[in-house]
C-alpha cells in the first residue's frame, strides 16, 4: 500500500506559508524545518542543532554556540 502527504499551505506549487514562494519541503520557514531529516543536507543544519542541544542538556552542560556546530 502506498501513502503520500500533502502539504496544507501547498497551492499551485506554491507555499502559501512562505511568502508564496516554490514550495520545497524543509525550506526555512516550512512546517517540516528542523522537524525531519532530508536527503539534502543543507535542510538538517537545524535539526544537527537541536539535537546538540538536547545532548548538552542531558549531561548538564550548557549548549553549543552557533559557531561551534558543523
Amino acid at each position: 500500500m502506498a501513502g503520500s502527504w500533502g502539504c496544507p499551505h501547498e497551492a499551485n506549487d506554491l507555499c502559501s506559508k512562505v511568502n508564496n514562494l516554490p514550495c520545497d519541503p524543509g525550506m526555512k520557514g516550512c512546517v517540516l524545518h528542523g522537524r525531519f531529516v532530508f536527503a539534502n543536507d543543507d535542510k538538517n543544519e537545524r535539526l544537527r542543532q537541536k539535537k546538540a542541544r538536547e545532548e548538552a542538556a542531558a549531561r548538564g552542560l550548557p549548549g553549543p554556540s552557533p559557531e561551534e556546530l558543523p
